[in-house]
């Protein structure tokens, strides 16, 4: 892969991440919910809920930028990836689509250093493993839609979720350290 871009898997709260931008799995309102997006939108500040409301909601399969706020990162992407049924009402390409929204936010924005937690892989209960492969692949194949990028971590809770990025990351042929 390409020796400008670091990639790797890191178990931790992607809220205390020091990077330019990081990714809040949302829901399509945007005004905050459970898991990563309860924790990005707590540790914002009440600023991103009135930041998040004037973008008026967000398809799935797409992503906005709102500021940081009280957030280590200079900007937040909130991506929607699809709630998964059985896989055959077009979850593969709508969450490969919410990746390359990222990607393409984060070149809009010249973010060099990028964060993504398990999109849909939580409470919208896409399989882990094939979230992970969409994820790797998504990323390897669009890279020249963030020129700048020179860092993409994975934030991932400890066990299964961060074995599966490495998995899949090593799968599409980056270099990923234990």
């Amino acid at each position: 892969m390409t020796t400008r871009l670091t990639v790797k898997v890191e178990e931790c709260d992607i809220t205390t991440l020091h990077v330019d931008a990081m990714v809040n799995a949302a829901n399509e309102s945007l005004l905050g919910g459970g898991g990563v997006d309860g924790a990005i939108h707590r540790a914002a500040g009440p600023e991103l809920l009135v930041a998040t409301r004037a973008l008026g909601g967000c398809p799935t399969g797409d992503a906005r930028t709102t500021p940081g706020f009280r957030l280590p990162a200079r900007l937040v992407i909130h991506a929607v990836g699809p709630v998964y049924v059985d896989g055959l009402q077009g979850e593969p390409a709508l969450l490969a689509h919410a990746y390359r929204a990222c990607l393409r936010e984060a070149g809009l924005n010249s973010v060099s250093s990028l964060a993504f937690p398990a999109i849909s892989a939580g409470a919208y209960g896409y399989p882990l493993p094939d979230a992970a492969e969409v994820a790797a692949r998504t990323l390897r194949d669009n890279l020249d839609l963030a020129p700048n990028l020179t860092e993409v971590v994975f934030a991932c809770p400890q066990g299964r979720t961060a074995d599966a990025f490495r998995a899949a990351l090593r799968n599409a042929e980056f270099d990923v350290p234990v």
